[in-house]
């Protein structure tokens, strides 16, 4: 697979995991999402990502409830409506937040749920449209989505494969074949039995030739994150917050600000330590190696002309001369010199010859 771009930065194999950091549903204005967009940038995050949302047209009964877990572990409850509404900025203020975003060196990702939030998300310059999990059936607002043009990232939610296949097909249908697929477990925060990690390795085997995958997180700290990357992920999202202990759906598992660097860093080194995989050793690898095995070193006086046997040779460190695997190659040749117990046996202390 080559990699996709998302603007001017590759995303997909071969390229470094694209660090996105979630602040839609943590923000309580603009300037909470301006302080957290630029703790993003320092702590090294390649992206940002909102959710341009109508709430008051999205949920038809106001009486639906929203339900998450706090640090408390205590159930918390409160309208839908209320829970989205409190994450809503004027077109002005996403405007300021995306130019924000783009000073300092960030791609902008939004979430967008109608025409009018669309044309907001695009109008802004936004680098990436996200389908959020509730919207993967939503076939027809897909393709509407995908006909900008502009990469789609792709919630899975608790959809079934067959969704996940539609919801892509849609966007292709539509001419954009620029799609991130991501796995997302429900839940606030995700419980640990349902966060299946495993479904990464499906998705890279069904999509992974022909478009990144991705991982969104629902469970605190970083651990998940770590282990998502180490299964093969091209994409992390993780939600920033200001304060994790604030009343909300994502706050109890969201980073903190001072958090976020400390995040990135975990994500290179685990990118680093997968390494290739092909087992190519650099020198410091090949000189401790080398530290570790044995040569064959004497057991014994031999004179000129003696004929060395098994039990001639012990199997001592440092490696570097005859392995034990190759001591075929020494038994039974006829030395050239006369040689000293401790010496270590090398091919050109011997006569050219057979083995015994």
């Amino acid at each position: 697979m080559s990699p996709a771009h998302i603007g001017k930065t590759p995303c997909g194999e071969g390229e470094p995991v694209l660090i996105a950091f979630e602040i839609g549903p943590t923000i309580t204005g603009l300037q909470t999402a301006l302080i957290m967009t630029r703790a993003a940038a320092l702590a090294g995050a390649q992206a940002i990502k909102v959710q341009i949302l109508d709430a008051e047209r999205l949920v038809g009964d106001h009486g639906l409830a929203a339900s998450w877990t706090e640090a408390d572990d205590q159930v918390h409850t409160a309208p839908a409506v209320e829970v989205l509404r409190r994450r809503a900025l004027s077109k002005d203020a996403w405007w300021e937040l995306a130019e924000f975003a783009r000073k300092h060196g960030l791609l902008f990702f939004a979430t967008v749920d109608y025409p009018e939030s669309l044309e907001i998300a695009c109008s802004s310059g936004a680098d990436a449209l996200k389908i959020c999990s509730g919207d993967i059936t939503h076939l027809d607002w897909i393709e509407e989505v995908a006909q900008t043009g502009i990469p789609i990232m792709v919630d899975t939610g608790n959809a079934g494969l067959g969704e996940i296949e539609a919801a892509v097909e849609a966007c292709v249908r539509a001419g954009n074949s620029k799609v991130v697929i991501h796995h997302c477990p429900s839940g606030y925060p995700a419980r640990r039995k349902s966060i299946n990690l495993r479904v990464i390795t499906t998705l890279r085997q069904m999509f992974g030739d022909e478009f990144p995958i991705g991982w969104s997180d629902h469970s605190p700290g970083r651990d998940m994150d770590v282990a998502a990357v180490a299964l093969g992920v091209n994409m992390v999202e993780k939600t920033l917050t200001m304060n994790r202990h604030q009343p909300g759906p994502e706050h109890m598992f969201s980073l903190e600000c001072e958090e976020a660097a400390g995040f990135v860093q975990a994500i290179r080194e685990v990118e680093e330590a997968m390494g290739s995989p092909r087992r190519v050793m650099d020198r410091l690898e090949r000189e401790a190696r080398r530290g570790a095995r044995r040569s064959a070193y004497l057991m014994r006086d031999v004179a000129e002309g003696g004929v060395l046997v098994s039990g001639d040779l012990d199997w001592r460190r440092p490696g570097g001369g005859i392995e034990p695997g190759d001591a075929r190659w020494v038994t039974g040749r006829v030395v050239k010199r006369a040689v000293t117990a401790g010496e270590r046996v090398d091919l050109s202390m011997l006569e050219a010859g057979g083995t015994t």
